[in-house]
């Protein structure tokens, strides 16, 4: 039976993160009618665009992506399968969410494991996860033209934060390790399909602005 380090496991959850987060950017690239170049951009920066703010604000340079042939690939793979079976993908709106679940709750703690790594404080590494996975989805949103995710009413950022809560409480209690890493990104997509299919959300606020008229 072939055991897998907890690095290995975080090698292999890079790699479905990056094809995952791919496939969510090339997808919005089809249904807002982009070009086959539009289509590869909008991937390549959904998937690598949290990653490399990250690695910019720990100051890992060269940033993971340009030393990692296995990300560049894995875009690509994310870019090749979308653009073959648009046709289907483009009709099942649930597509994009699916992938975008499951790149959340990889990113988040691969994001926090850095944070972790280099030393720092556990709000900041939380932070650096919640960034991590974020970050690339703004990215998506704005190029193709649309409010980011992270904006809006849905639990998305706060499930990474939970997600990250998570990971680190069980790193108070036990040995970093595949069982912590696997329990905290399950939780993380977890909350994430919870909160979506209940509709549950952040309270959302507005300011509403009332003229005076001329005799007031």
């Amino acid at each position: 039976m072939i055991e897998l380090s907890g690095n290995q496991f975080l090698t292999i959850a890079e790699v479905f993160g990056t094809f995952a987060f791919a496939v969510s950017g090339a997808t919005a690239a089809i249904q807002n009618r982009y070009d086959l170049f539009g289509i590869l951009v909008l991937a390549f920066a959904t998937a690598i665009g949290g990653g490399t703010i990250r690695d910019l604000l720990v100051g890992n340079l060269p940033v993971s992506w340009l030393s990692n042939s296995l990300a560049i690939w894995s875009v690509f793979a994310g870019f090749l399968l979308t653009v073959t079976l648009r046709s289907r993908i483009c009709k099942v709106q649930s597509w994009i969410f699916f992938f975008d679940a499951v790149g959340l709750g990889l990113f988040t703690v691969m994001g926090v494991q850095v944070g972790i790594h280099a030393e720092m404080d556990v709000g900041i590494a939380i932070a650096l996860g919640t960034i991590t996975r974020c970050f690339g989805g703004v990215v998506r949103d704005v190029l193709s033209g649309s409010r980011p995710l992270i904006f809006r009413k849905e639990i998305y950022a706060t499930a990474s934060i939970i997600g990250g809560l998570i990971y680190t409480g069980l790193l108070f209690q036990f040995d970093e390790g595949i069982v912590i890493q696997a329990i905290a990104i399950v939780c993380t997509i977890t909350i994430r399909f919870v909160a979506y299919h209940y509709q549950l959300g952040l309270p959302q606020f507005s300011y509403e602005h009332t003229e005076r008229t001329p005799s007031e």
